[in-house]
């Protein structure tokens, strides 16, 4: 499999897309206004706490207060590495009231950005990653990133983390899966990296003032580098020559090796036109998602949940009805995992398959979406199909959805993603206009409305008014304004 990563740079924003064959899989998006927080460590204030909810809202100096639930106070949770590695141990979670108390400053780690009108989530458990490694301070913890199957490399990366800690240390190590088959020497370069950055974090939390950012996580364009890049990647080519050398010289420090894979790019056109990009970006915002066959899906993004429906389409197949039905389930699987991968689409996902009675044909499609879902860097959980037929999932999300980064809800409709119908708001005018009349002394009425609202009265509906000016006992006159939504009007007193 073919894998490069594109990084589009401009003064006020970063584009990261990871390309697979061709087929655009990742987009990853930083402002300069807004980047995110997640990963970034805060020294804060408990503004508030909630002994119903097992939590605390503490001030960081965003705009919006903090969460923080008790069991991110004492059970590790380790941020974006836990998308791929070993969960740890849980341990009881005691009453937030034993845990802090109002006005207490306390150093807390961002793991999920602000989302719509939460606050961002927090955590006292700190884990800072690096290419291979992940610290976690104040635990004894070295793990081994589930995806790590081979037993034996396993025991290896163990012993090498274990032998290398620093004698007496209050901290442990969870080894990424990235540091598969890699020397002693590069675990040995990430273990005095992290060293370094959390004696300077140590430092920090001392003469930070409250509010204020103790460590911040690396760039876009690093991140990318450290995250992904590995060994099956082809190329990473960057369209800005500042930040080819910085992320050469970064790979070059902390992915010996690696760095000759990151390269400018020096084309006339801009790099995401080239290779489809932009277009790609595009539809990952339409709701309906064509398949190859001449099925689609039917994408519906909600507060609690996200919606995917399955449908045949125009796809008739060529034997009978269930095997027409299983091939498009079966391809809309694999569309659906690259869809959930390019929208950014977490939390609860629930996958409306078109029915199928064979248990087997169940079971593959089933195995299809997880195969699928295997290359996802996010966690992905998936339960077997419901009485009712539907696959429920979910996805760990930190960052909002691509839709919600690169859009907001629509000025005519707020949002709903319908308007009322003409003939509905025709309606709406006429009672508005008895309203009005009653209410108040006038012997004519303007009415300001949209052209096609005005159009149908002055149309289909001049009966209709005919007849209320003579209940009334009043003129009335129409007038289209362009300015005016669908579902806008006025009455004006003459």
């Amino acid at each position: 499999m073919s894998e490069e990563i594109l990084v589009n740079v401009t003064p006020r924003e970063t584009r990261v897309a990871v390309v697979e064959n061709g087929m655009l899989q990742e987009l990853h998006i930083e402002r300069g206004w807004r980047r995110g927080v997640v990963g970034n460590i805060y020294k804060g204030r408990v503004q508030r706490i909630m002994p119903g909810m097992q939590a605390a809202f503490i001030d960081i100096g965003l705009e919006r207060a903090a969460f923080l639930h008790a069991g991110d106070i004492v059970k590790p949770v380790i941020g974006e590495a836990a998308a791929e590695e070993a969960p740890l141990p849980a341990q009881p979670t005691r009453p937030i009231t034993e845990l802090l108390r109002d006005g207490q400053d306390i150093i807390v780690q961002v793991v999920k950005d602000p989302i719509g009108s939460k606050g961002a989530r927090l955590t006292t458990q700190l884990s800072i990653p690096s290419r291979y490694l992940v610290l976690l301070p104040r635990t004894r913890v070295v793990g081994v990133s589930a995806r790590i199957e081979d037993e034996a490399e396993r025991a290896r990366l163990k012993h090498i983390v274990t032998s290398l800690s620093p004698s007496g240390a209050q901290h442990g190590y969870i080894v990424r899966t990235n540091a598969e088959g890699q020397p002693d020497e590069a675990i040995a370069e990430d273990v005095a990296y992290l060293g370094r950055v959390w004696a300077l974090i140590e430092e920090r939390s001392q003469t930070t003032k409250l509010g204020e950012r103790v460590y911040e996580d690396l760039s876009l364009p690093m991140r990318a580098v450290r995250d992904l890049l590995r060994r099956d990647v082809e190329k990473v080519k960057v369209d800005s020559r500042e930040t080819c050398d910085r992320l050469k010289a970064f790979a070059a420090q902390y992915m010996p090796g690696l760095n000759e894979k990151i390269e400018p790019y020096v084309g006339a056109r801009p790099i995401f036109d080239l290779y489809g990009v932009e277009d790609e970006i595009q539809r990952a915002l339409e709701k309906q998602v064509p398949l190859k066959s001449g099925g689609y899906l039917v994408i519906d993004q909600t507060e609690a949940m996200t919606t995917v429906d399955v449908n045949t389409g125009s796809f008739l197949g060529q034997r009978n009805l269930e095997e027409t039905v299983y091939r498009t389930n079966l391809e809309a699987a694999q569309s659906v995992a690259r869809q959930l991968r390019l929208r950014n689409l977490g939390g609860i996902i629930i996958i409306d398959f078109i029915d199928m009675t064979d248990a087997e044909h169940k079971r593959q499609v089933l195995r299809q979406l997880e195969k699928a879902l295997a290359r996802d860097h996010a966690k992905t959980t998936v339960y077997d199909f419901s009485p009712l037929g539907l696959v429920e999932m979910t996805r760990k999300r930190t960052t909002d959805s691509l839709q919600r980064q690169l859009s907001e809800p629509c000025h005519e409709c707020g949002g709903r993603g319908s308007l009322k119908t003409p003939e509905t708001v025709t309606y709406e005018i006429f009672r508005d206009v008895v309203r009005q009349v009653r209410q108040f002394d006038a012997q004519r009425l303007l009415v300001i409305a949209s052209p096609k609202v005005v159009a149908r009265i002055t149309d289909e509906e001049s009966a209709a008014v005919a007849e209320l000016e003579e209940f009334l006992g009043k003129s009335i006159r129409f007038q289209a304004d362009e300015q005016y939504s669908q579902e806008q009007f006025d009455v004006v007193l003459l």
